[in-house]
């Protein structure tokens, strides 16, 4: 049965994961509802958000797939009770209906949307919250003369996980083993290298 997953990827910042990234969902024909990239709390490392409606088994798949990649340090999928997650929104509204009308000023407020910018011929409100709570504000704003908006894509926490940095050190902290293998090939150097 298929439901909403958020995959979360830990990678390098290279040019050109993003197009490899996305060409592992097209060749399988899976839409991505939204795309996060951000920097993450570890120094040099990227994370991806990406929401899809799939099945578990296909998730599953992709995370394996994606971790293929060179530059893919980790790829973790969660369901939504499995994170905690939110969505910016913004709203550029009519000046003149807001000033007019208190109603739509009390109706931002119950919202808990804020003023970004505020001009003589439109204003720009944001607010955050789930996908349910920015779509009914947009209802509710259309009778007033709603312009513009816009949502941005899913930004999530695991609520299980101790942060990717502590994987990082725990790995880092790993000595090496004491058996020592020797390369087979190491003194064989012209054979192996020339053309």
């Amino acid at each position: 049965m298929k439901k909403e997953y958020t995959i979360t990827v830990y990678t390098e910042n290279q040019i050109g994961l993003l197009n490899r990234i996305a060409i592992i969902f097209s060749r399988r024909k899976i839409n991505i509802e939204s795309l996060n990239t951000s920097p993450s709390e570890s120094e040099g490392i990227h994370r991806f958000t990406i929401l899809i409606n799939e099945t578990e088994e296909v998730v599953r798949k992709l995370c394996r797939q994606i971790e293929k990649q060179v530059e893919v340090l980790k790829a973790y999928y969660n369901t939504e009770d499995e994170i905690v997650w939110q969505e910016l929104a913004m709203y550029k509204v009519s000046t003149d209906a807001i000033a007019e009308k208190v109603k739509v000023e009390r109706l931002l407020r119950e919202y808990g949307a804020r003023a970004v910018v505020i001009r003589k011929d439109y204003t720009v409100f944001e607010t955050s919250g789930h996908r349910e709570e920015t779509d009914r504000l947009i209802k509710v704003l259309e009778p007033h003369g709603l312009i513009e908006f816009v949502r941005s894509a899913r930004v999530a926490i695991i609520k299980s996980s101790n942060g990717f940095h502590e994987k990082l050190k725990q790995f880092e902290q790993l000595e090496p083993g004491e058996e020592v293998i020797e390369n087979e090939y190491l003194s064989k150097q012209a054979e192996v290298f020339s053309m």
